[in-house]
């Protein structure tokens, strides 16, 4: 992160943007709570770089990854594939808000990588939370947002 943009306002998008994007793709509402994650967690990460570099990864209860799918798809019947393939699409679509987020509050322009998908907790190696955001879904799932910065 630049100092373009101050931690407060960061957090202000990365919020506002996560609660937006998952009610209106996902049909979830999210509630900024304390949270325990559960056991079968996943993680969804996306590099930020040119303009903004950073870091953003959501781990989630597999449970809201599996009704973010089963919403999504419009059917009940979802394999593991489409969890991963649908789950990327969802935080393509967060981490592009993001992005125009952070261009409209700073007139900096910043591209994101394909998201990735990882079973468990995931946290690059070379990168250290800078901001979390912990929510509980509208059925008591927990996810947890994460901005990185690398490591120097």
């Amino acid at each position: 992160m630049t100092t373009t943009i101050s931690q407060a306002k960061l957090q202000e998008v990365l919020d506002k943007i996560t609660q937006e994007v998952t009610e209106k793709v996902a049909g979830i509402r999210l509630y900024q709570a304390v949270i325990t994650p559960g056991e079968k967690t996943c993680t969804v990460h996306a590099d930020f770089h040119s303009g903004f570099q950073f870091g953003l990864s959501m781990c989630a209860d597999l449970a809201l990854f599996t009704r973010l799918t089963q919403y999504m798809m419009q059917q009940e019947e979802i394999q593991q594939q489409d969890i991963e393939d649908f789950v990327k699409e969802y935080f393509n679509v967060i981490c592009g808000h993001i992005a125009a987020g952070l261009f409209q509050a700073t007139m900096i322009a910043s591209r994101f990588d394909v998201p990735s998908f990882h079973t468990g907790f995931y946290q690059p190696e070379s990168m250290q939370e800078q901001i979390t955001l912990n929510y509980a879904s509208d059925k008591n799932e927990s996810v947890q947002l994460t901005h990185n910065l690398a490591v120097r």
